[in-house]
């Protein structure tokens, strides 16, 4: 097996962003323009003002760049993205919107151990709360969501 050449396993496609959520799909379309540049981070700020209004626009942009640039600065690695108009969704950014959907959604368990599959175990709290800010600032905007789950079914199987 040979390693050389191998792309990174971030990357690896586990479904398309038409199968997300409202929720976890702005959390990935949002990282791909956070991390894309200048005009997209305005692109992102302007489509912010749109759909959060004035008021939470500004809190709402913080909240989020302050998520990504922890990702950045405390992650195991670099988050492996997508193209900007790419409806792949890559294992990286999987786990990012799910993080953020589980800490919105106070399933803290969940959202620890997403954290800690991108930074490091003694980071992984400080990610959650960053995610759980962010995620509850967007859900207000993404809608209402279905019911929770009880914390611990009774079987794992989903099918």
């Amino acid at each position: 097996m040979s390693t050389a050449h191998s792309s990174p396993r971030g990357g690896v496609t586990v479904g398309t962003l038409s199968e997300l959520p409202p929720l976890e799909a702005g959390a990935v379309i949002y990282l791909r323009h956070w991390f894309s540049g200048a005009e997209t981070r305005e692109q992102m700020r302007l489509d912010f003002e749109v759909n959060f209004g004035p008021e939470m626009a500004e809190a709402a942009f913080e909240a989020f760049g302050s998520l990504c640039n922890f990702c950045a600065t405390h992650g195991r690695r670099p988050l492996v993205r997508h193209g900007m108009a790419c409806n792949c969704l890559g294992a990286d950014e999987n786990c990012f919107a799910n993080l953020l959907a589980s800490a919105a959604e106070g399933q803290q368990d969940d959202a620890q151990i997403l954290a800690a599959l991108i930074v490091t175990p003694r980071k992984a709290s400080e990610l959650t709360q960053l995610a759980s800010d962010c995620g509850l600032l967007m859900q207000q905007v993404m809608g209402p969501r279905p019911p929770l789950q009880p914390a611990r079914p009774d079987t794992a199987t989903l099918h």
